[in-house]
């Protein structure tokens, strides 16, 4: 199975915030967003996967900016590691008021998506080949993000986190 670059699975998606889409005080309802967030997301994952992918977990996604009537939102996705069967998929969200020409950083973060065949089985996907250095510290810091997903998900044992042991007691020796 062929590699593929973090840019393979670039994916912009954007929407525009509806009255339908806001709370009482004109402020984008949070689960609207985390379910546009999902569908970027998810066809990013399709993209490097080439398969139907379905959502795995949801990190912590914290609201940095309230997103208003009007905006139009921007989200960004691309893959930044894959392992066996899944996927971590990291994204960036942006508010724009367009007639007033502001533009901010509203969210990030990650998801992961395993990949199924036609019968709803697990099958490989292909590795990652990061190629920018930001790619590369996306990447490397995948695993550590995986294993405390799993350690807080009840499928690790936080002894078996070699990789956040690594860290803690790196800090630890200087």
């Amino acid at each position: 199975m062929k590699g593929k670059a973090p840019k393979e699975s670039f994916t912009i998606m954007n929407e525009l915030v509806l009255p339908n889409d806001t709370n009482t005080l004109n402020n984008l309802m949070g689960g609207r967003l985390l379910h546009w967030m999902d569908i970027a997301a998810a066809i990013s994952a399709q993209k490097h996967c080439n398969r139907v992918v379905v959502t795995a977990s949801v990190d912590n996604v914290s609201f940095h900016h309230p997103i208003k009537l009007g905006d139009v939102i921007t989200i960004e996705a691309k893959v930044t590691r894959a392992f066996t069967t899944s996927v971590e998929v990291r994204m960036d969200v942006y508010a724009e008021n367009i007639p007033q020409g502001t533009r901010h950083k509203s969210n990030e973060a990650y998801y992961t998506f395993v990949a199924l065949d036609k019968d709803g089985g697990k099958v490989h996907v292909p590795e990652l080949l990061p190629e920018t250095e930001d790619e590369v510290e996306l990447y490397e810091g995948a695993l550590r993000r995986r294993q405390l997903r799993l350690i807080l998900g009840g499928k690790m044992k936080p002894d078996d986190a070699t990789e956040l042991k690594a860290l803690f007691f790196a800090a630890q020796k200087k």
